[in-house]
C-alpha cells in the first residue's frame, strides 16, 4: 500500500539533493516517527474514552497508550492521572501504511481543504497538523457521525532546519497552502 508514498520519495531525491546542496543520500531528510494525539476532554465519561481508544486503533492499526491527567483540577473533577487522552507512535511500515493512507484517501475527503500553512513546520523540522474530524478516516463507519473527535498529527523527520524539512515535505507530496 505505502509503495507509492516510497516511490514518490525516491524520485524525488535527485532533487532534493541539488536543492540541499546534500551529496550523500543518507544525509536527506526522512521521516523517523508519527505520533497521533487526541484528548477525550471528559475524564469521567468511560464509554467515550473507550470509543475514542477503539476507533484510534482502527484508523492506525495499533493500540493506544492512555495519558493522563497531571495534576487534579477540582473545578474541572478532574484527578492527577485520570484519563484524558490518547497516544499513538508509529515507525516502519505501519507509519507509511499510516501517512499512504493520510496523504491519498483522508486529506482529499476533509471539507474545505486548502493544504495545510508552511508555518505548521517548526524549527527541528517536525511537522504537526490538526485534523478536526476522524470521520475523514474510511476506517469510521457513517452511523458513527455523532461521535466525532479530533486529533493531533506530528511528522517527525531528520531535517536540520525548516527549510530542509519543507523542501522534503513538498517533495513527497504534502500539501500546503500557495
Amino acid at each position: 500500500m505505502f509503495v507509492t508514498l516510497a516511490k514518490k520519495i525516491d524520485a524525488a531525491d535527485k532533487e532534493l539533493k541539488a536543492e540541499l546542496g546534500i551529496k550523500n543520500k543518507l544525509a536527506l531528510p526522512h521521516i523517523t516517527k508519527v505520533v497521533i494525539n487526541v484528548g477525550t476532554g471528559k475524564a469521567k465519561d468511560k464509554k467515550r474514552n473507550e470509543m475514542v481508544a477503539d476507533r484510534l486503533a482502527k484508523i492506525t492499526g495499533q493500540k493506544p497508550s492512555a495519558r493522563g491527567a497531571k495534576q487534579s483540577i477540582a473545578s474541572f473533577k478532574v484527578r492527577q492521572g485520570d484519563v484524558v487522552g490518547y497516544a499513538v507512535t508509529l515507525r516502519g511500515a505501519r507509519m507509511w501504511s499510516f501517512l499512504d493512507k493520510l496523504l491519498n484517501i483522508a486529506m482529499p475527503r476533509m471539507r474545505d481543504f486548502k493544504g495545510y500553512d508552511s508555518k505548521a513546520i517548526d524549527s527541528l523540522g517536525n511537522l504537526s497538523i490538526g485534523i478536526k474530524e476522524n470521520t475523514i478516516f474510511p476506517e469510521t463507519a457513517d452511523e458513527d457521525l455523532r461521535d466525532v473527535f479530533g486529533m493531533t498529527v506530528t511528522m517527525v523527520t531528520t531535517a536540520k532546519d525548516k527549510k530542509a524539512a519543507l523542501a522534503f515535505f513538498k517533495a513527497i507530496g504534502f500539501p500546503f497552502k500557495k
